[in-house]
């Protein structure tokens, strides 16, 4: 593709595109350069000595360095598709949201309803290695807050994540955003590829990574604060000490969103960062409600409590579990007992029991078959419960 057939719009989207995609200008520099000259075509237009007054000399010679259209075309062929998107600061679809924040990106690959960048929105973030309990509450959370009018808003990683955005696509009036780490032409991980269809379908896909860019570890904290920034809010489901998802909090803070988390056993590595959290100020929330009347004077579009249908929707706090296909035996109902809530290993709950482990596997077996309790990693225990329990409205 020749710059004589480009139409206006696509030359300066070029134009855009060429300054994002410099080697080592950074978007500090980029966002300088827009701020001294204006639209990127303005930019190129300069000489090389005022380029280099406002970004240095080395800065200077990275923008004006013979320019590799391949990138450029690539995207500019991407954008034509059918659902796919390419915001520019300078665009009035652009999320006003990060425009509130320090480090907006130039601009935004979005695949899927750009629109929906602009809609009130609520991060639900989360451990990749969660409990049952945790993606049932992500669900069962994530499914009321977008009946509510929040769109969904989270990085598309395993876990609570997914199970954040599976939560809002089901509720069928809501929408959810996925800020991915890669490009936008790469699924991250391979195993969401299905539900990262139908977020683009029913939803958007969105990065500030060029096209083909691999999910690169030192991408994934900067796609957090992206989460943090189109969001009004951020809720922690599950979270270890030292997670991802307390920085997509910790950054929130910084830009003056509000902060929720579910608080869990005290037990449980997965329930210690929400419990910082809330150590640090977060707001404790027990149910979905919690979260909206929070956010009430922030987002002037969500429904007051008295008008919200009594129905089944989020809560953290103890449901009903799950009865079984099968009677539980006398030791079953002892073992259950001796479970609780929690997650617990294989032999602290053979010691609670006051069974050998040999004993207690025969007993557990049947009932993972039944889908009363799941077997996580670290061959520990928990029993399922069912999904959503009554909002206390």
């Amino acid at each position: 593709m020749t710059e004589n057939a480009l139409t206006a719009d696509s030359a300066e989207l070029a134009a855009w595109l060429r300054l994002a995609l410099v080697p080592g200008l950074g978007p500090e520099r980029q966002r300088k350069l827009l701020a001294a000259f204006g639209l990127p075509s303005g930019i190129f237009a300069h000489s090389r000595s005022s380029i280099a007054a406002v970004i240095g000399g080395e800065g200077a010679d990275l923008l004006l360095a013979p320019c590799e259209r391949t990138a450029v075309d690539a995207a500019l062929a991407w954008s034509a598709e059918a659902g796919n998107h390419i915001l520019t600061l300078a665009d009035s679809a652009y999320p006003q949201s990060l425009l509130d924040t320090a480090d907006p990106p130039i601009l935004l690959y979005v695949k899927g309803d750009p629109a929906l960048l602009n809609r009130p929105g609520l991060a639900i973030v989360g451990a990749r290695s969660s409990t049952a309990q945790g993606v049932a509450n992500a669900e069962a959370f994530a499914r009321s807050l977008s009946e509510a009018q929040l769109t969904i808003i989270s990085g598309l990683a395993l876990g609570i994540d997914a199970a954040a955005h599976r939560g809002a696509l089901s509720s069928g009036e809501g929408s959810t955003v996925a800020v991915i780490g890669t490009g936008a032409d790469r699924i991250y991980p391979a195993g969401n590829a299905a539900l990262a269809r139908e977020i683009a379908a029913s939803g958007a896909i969105v990065s500030e990574f060029a096209l083909g860019t691999p999910p690169l570890r030192h991408n994934f904290p900067r796609r957090n604060r992206l989460i943090a920034g189109l969001s009004h809010g951020v809720l922690v489901v599950e979270a270890a000490i030292g997670s991802g998802s307390l920085i997509t909090a910790r950054l929130a803070t910084e830009i003056g969103r509000e902060v929720f988390a579910i608080p869990g056993s005290i037990h449980s590595p997965l329930a210690r960062g929400c419990h910082r959290l809330i150590r640090e100020g977060a707001k404790l929330v027990e149910t979905a409600e919690d979260v909206l009347e929070e956010l009430r004077g922030r987002v002037n579009t969500l429904p007051p409590a008295h008008a919200r249908p009594r129905r089944k929707a989020a809560s953290a706090a103890p449901i009903t579990p799950s009865q079984p296909q099968l009677p539980l035996t006398p030791e079953a109902s002892k073992l259950l007992a001796a479970l609780g809530d929690e997650a617990m290993d294989i032999d602290t709950l053979a010691l609670r029991c006051g069974l050998t482990v040999d004993a207690l596997y025969a007993i557990l077996l049947p009932m993972e078959l039944e889908a009363v309790l799941v077997r996580l990693p670290g061959n520990r225990f928990q029993r399922l419960h069912k999904e959503g329990a009554p909002v206390r409205d």
